[in-house]
This record gives structure tokens, C-alpha cells and sequence, in this order.
């Protein structure tokens, strides 16, 4: 299992790093070339800025049962046609279940910002300490599962 930090304005490297190390899990964290990423634990790749370049980069990479750390819908999308567990910064488990709603939902949202009516979207709220406490619960969720059911048989 590797877990690969879709890292672009992530918010949860240094969690998701100090969990890699407890768990002695293997971590790339990937951005682009307007970020500098340092780790202590994982390879940081850096791929070219271009439209999308990290992440293709990262599907690209990541295998079944990798855990891929997205805010990203479209990356959680095709990780998870991978057969990869997929969260975003906040703790979300994207599912086979609920990434075509959320992928919906993401298209609704594009539609209305483009449109030349005026159009009153808020943004996402302020990061809270919550927000990561439910990542660090979600992601240990995942790490726990994937020993349950693949490391015992």
C-alpha cells in the first residue's frame, strides 16, 4: 500500500506524513512546480505546472488498494476505477457509492459560476481543527480495513 498526496494546496502533508511513519506505509506527496514541498518521511515528486499535470502523474502511479489523498473529484474519480481508497483533506471517504454525485454536484456548481448571471456561491468554510481530526479518523479507517482484509488472508 502506497499512499500518494495529491498535494496542492493539501493541507494535511504533515498529518498524512506522521501516520505513514506510524504505520511504516509508503508515501509520494506530488505537486507541481509552483509548490515546494519538503518531507522528512516521503519522496516528493514534482511534475511540471500545466493544467492537470499532477494529476494525471498521480493516476498514472498509483495501483489497487494505494490510498490517494484528494480534494479533487475528478482524481478521486479515476483513483478510485484504479481500485484505490480515496479521501479528501476534510475526511470524506470517496465510494464508488457517491463520487457521481459528487462529480454532479461539482458540474451544477461550474455551470452556475459560468453563467453570466449574477450568482452568490459561497466558498468552502474556514478550515477548523475538526476538519482534521475527521481526516486523521477517515484515514486510519482506511489503513485498518486494508490490514483487515488483505494483510490477514
Amino acid at each position: 500500500m502506497t499512499v500518494f498526496i495529491d498535494a496542492d494546496g493539501c493541507p494535511v502533508v504533515k498529518e498524512t506524513e506522521s501516520l505513514c511513519k506510524r504505520y511504516k506505509l509508503k508515501l509520494i506527496i506530488m505537486c507541481d512546480t509552483n509548490h515546494i514541498i519538503t518531507s522528512d518521511y516521503g519522496q516528493v515528486i514534482t511534475i511540471g505546472a500545466g493544467a492537470d499535470a499532477v494529476d494525471f502523474a498521480l493516476v498514472n502511479k498509483c495501483k489497487p488498494y494505494d490510498v490517494v489523498i484528494t480534494q479533487d473529484y475528478g482524481v478521486a474519480a479515476m483513483a478510485l476505477s484504479k481500485k484505490c481508497y480515496c479521501l479528501n483533506q476534510n475526511g470524506l471517504i470517496f465510494t464508488n457509492d457517491n463520487i457521481e454525485g459528487l462529480l454532479y454536484s461539482r458540474y451544477v456548481t461550474k455551470k452556475v459560476r459560468n453563467s453570466s448571471a449574477k450568482h452568490h456561491l459561497k466558498g468552502p468554510s474556514k478550515r477548523s481543527k475538526q476538519d482534521t481530526s475527521n481526516f486523521i479518523q477517515a484515514f486510519e479507517k482506511i489503513i485498518n480495513q486494508h490490514l483487515k482484509e488483505h494483510i490477514n488472508n
